[in-house]
């Protein structure tokens, strides 16, 4: 790409108007007041909130809360958790007396590697068919070649069994191997490979474990139809463009994971096109592009917490160039070199995010923990007025986790504030 903007001049935008556009398309630009008049969420808003996401990132992390709700909480409001566990078919049947659990069905999502691993609709399979039939990294072909005959046996037990966790497997090897989250067993991986390659299907999560049947069983005719690779990166393409607002390549390719070699043919063909439309932002030094005709909000009134995983802010490149940002979680820092906390999430106010939070629902005590509170140096002449937008998020989340109490149990710049806050607005 040469001449990122062939034939015609880019339109300019402000550093602001992209970040309203980028708000926007993430369905984040209304405010979500947590009041007791507040109609509950349906089932409609939750599918049109994953839908304009595209993807829903998965994470086993819970010390607040699993990261998958958390994005639908920032878009929609506070709104049954069992009703997202309903739609993603996870622990919405009892476990039978029986080693196994009950066999759900699959219903309008599944997962897959779309990003890291993500819920997407049932719908999008076909897109997905160049990356399933992929060589995998050599490595795991290596192994694959070497078990051949163990995959084929736990492709055959998922074939006679209907769905299971791989847990339920039979195989004598099926063993545990001690040593925690990461040391799984060679039945666990010609799973996984089975899975990556398409053979397997989630079909829902018991105890946050996947349940897999196989494909050939559960999917739908039209998903077994493949889209051509070039075809389906475009469409895939297209709906980051959507989904991100304003974005560069990087950006794009970033969405669902492409390579830049295969996002930037795509980004051309749908600029000649006329469906993405370039444009120059205050302060990006690469171009840019938005969904053509795209517009700039005049007002955005946002408050909300994010995940770490949320589409927003899951590009730290971006996050730093559209809102100043700098942002790494810190679950995977050392104790000792932890800026922030732990379980870190950024707060978005309007256009702007201005600080973050850490922290832990303690289920036990029925307190919402607020570890740390740190607000963004850029806004700290704003410590109180912020301060007064985010403790309601604070306590609508803890009642939205079935917590009685906020604690400001942990230091912080913006604890402060937020202290006296808590004393003006609950006293």
């Amino acid at each position: 790409m040469t001449e990122p903007y062939p034939g015609r001049m880019p339109r300019h935008l402000r550093n602001a108007d992209a970040r309203r556009i980028a708000i926007a398309a993430q369905g984040l630009h209304r405010p979500h007041a947590p009041t007791t008049t507040t109609p509950t969420p349906t089932a409609a808003q939750l599918n049109r909130a994953i839908g304009r996401m595209g993807v829903l990132q998965l994470d086993s992390v819970n010390v607040f809360e699993r990261s998958h709700y958390l994005p639908v909480l920032a878009r929609v409001g506070p709104y049954p958790k069992q009703a997202l566990d309903a739609l993603l078919h996870h622990d919405t049947t009892a476990a039978s007396s029986s080693k196994t659990p009950a066999r759900p069905r699959l219903g309008r999502y599944t997962e897959y590697l779309a990003h890291e691993a993500t819920v997407i609709p049932v719908a999008d399979w076909p897109l997905w068919h160049w990356h399933r039939t992929a060589p995998k990294r050599p490595g795991f072909e290596t192994w694959a070649a070497e078990h051949r005959a163990l995959i084929d046996d736990v492709l055959a037990e998922f074939t006679d069994r209907g769905p299971l966790r791989i847990r339920d497997l039979d195989h004598p090897q099926n063993v545990s191997l001690g040593g925690g989250w990461w040391n799984k067993n060679e039945v666990h991986w010609a799973a996984q490979y089975l899975f990556r390659r398409g053979d397997l299907v989630v079909v829902g999560r018991q105890r946050f474990e996947r349940v897999l049947a196989p494909a050939v069983d559960v999917l739908p005719p039209e998903a077994h139809t493949p889209i051509p690779r070039r075809d389906a990166q475009r469409e895939l393409i297209r709906r980051a463009a959507v989904a991100l607002g304003v974005a560069t390549l990087d950006d794009l390719a970033d969405y669902p994971r492409l390579k830049i070699t295969d996002a930037r043919p795509a980004v051309e063909s749908l600029e000649a096109d006329g469906v993405l439309e370039p444009v120059t932002v205050d302060g990006w030094a690469k171009p840019a592009w938005t969904p053509a005709g795209a517009r700039v909000p005049r007002k955005v009134e946002s408050a909300a917490l994010l995940s770490p995983f949320d589409p927003l802010i899951w590009y730290r490149p971006r996050a730093e160039r559209l809102f100043g940002f700098h942002y790494r979680i810190s679950i995977y820092t050392p104790v000792e070199q932890r800026e922030h906390g732990y379980y870190v999430l950024p707060v978005l106010i309007d256009d702007e995010v201005v600080g973050r939070v850490d922290l832990k629902s303690d289920r036990k005590a029925g307190v919402l923990r607020v570890q740390h509170a740190h607000i963004e140096p850029a806004h700290a002449d704003r410590a109180g007025e912020l301060a007064e937008r985010l403790w309601p998020l604070l306590r609508s989340a803890g009642e939205w986790q079935g917590l009685g109490e906020v604690a400001l149990t942990g230091p912080g710049t913006w604890t402060p504030a937020l202290r006296r806050t808590l004393t003006t607005l609950d006293p």
